[in-house]
């Protein structure tokens, strides 16, 4: 697996995350590739390029060793300690870095990439800084899980005809990445995941003739799914009397008189794959 240049944008802006939230002047993290190896592809802060695209082979080194374990490991004094394997001193002396955190960035149970945040001396490094690293990581595998469904629903719109258990999988999962997004907190993240689900109309339907409020689109693409106003309530984290606010209020924007008409209409007007 290789990083394109989407996924370099997300490890970028989670690093810058991570560098904020801890006050860490360096971070650098990258992507698994295949046979159990992550290259650092990113760099924030650095001063040389001693690390970039270092491959690091899981059980070896900090970072490796966060990979074997799944799991956040920090070492104080990089070169003098003996938590971990010393494959990587040397890139590691070139920056000038000593106290070393990194964290797993874990998708669907397997870790796709790793987080660095770095200091230059040797103090203890842990509690609020490694909760904030944890925290980027967190923000990266949202973003990755994202990407993977878009992707995956693209390639499978474009192989079908808008019926059929494949097209009922795209529906599904609009549905659940509607429903997502409003739980996430990074405005751009949000965005981004709602331009993905707009992608999985688009091809179906053209551009929207009918305006909608977003709340309205995802209490109609939990309809679509089959959920009940109390079902849906509870998906977007709303009362059951919300959701039958902005079933109507859909319902009369697209002239439909049942929940059924609504969608059908809200699929015609293309807000709905």
């Amino acid at each position: 697996m290789t990083t394109d240049a989407s996924d370099a944008v997300e490890i970028r802006n989670a690093l810058l995350r991570l560098r904020r939230g801890t006050g860490l002047p360096v971070a650098f993290g990258g992507l698994m590739e295949a046979g159990q190896r992550m290259r650092i592809s990113e760099l924030s802060g650095t001063a040389t390029h001693a690390l970039r695209s270092l491959a690091v082979t899981s059980g070896t080194g900090l970072g490796g060793k966060t990979v074997a374990l799944s799991r956040p490991c920090v070492v104080t004094d990089y070169s003098a300690s003996r938590q971990i394997s010393h494959e990587y001193d040397a890139p590691v002396a070139a920056e000038g870095l000593r106290s070393v955190l990194a964290v797993p960035v874990v998708v669907r149970h397997r870790v796709r990439g790793v987080l660095y945040g770095a200091l230059r001396t040797a103090l203890p490094l842990g509690g609020r800084m490694l909760d904030v690293a944890v925290e980027a990581a967190r923000d990266l595998e949202r973003a990755l899980v994202v990407r993977d469904e878009a992707r995956t629903l693209a390639a499978g719109a474009g192989a079908g005809d808008g019926t059929g258990p494949g097209w009922e999988q795209v529906r599904e999962a609009h549905t659940a990445l509607r429903a997502l997004a409003p739980r996430i907190a990074d405005p751009e993240l949000r965005a981004e995941l709602l331009g993905a689900c707009a992608l999985l109309t688009a091809e179906s339907a053209g551009p929207p003739r009918v305006r909608l409020a977003p709340r309205e689109v995802d209490v109609l693409a939990c309809v679509a799914a089959g959920a009940t106003n109390a079902v849906a309530a509870e998906r977007l984290g709303v009362t059951p009397e919300t959701v039958k606010g902005y079933l109507r209020s859909a319902m009369r924007k697209l002239r439909a008189r049942t929940r059924g008409e609504a969608v059908v209409a809200a699929r015609r007007a293309g807000w709905l794959p």
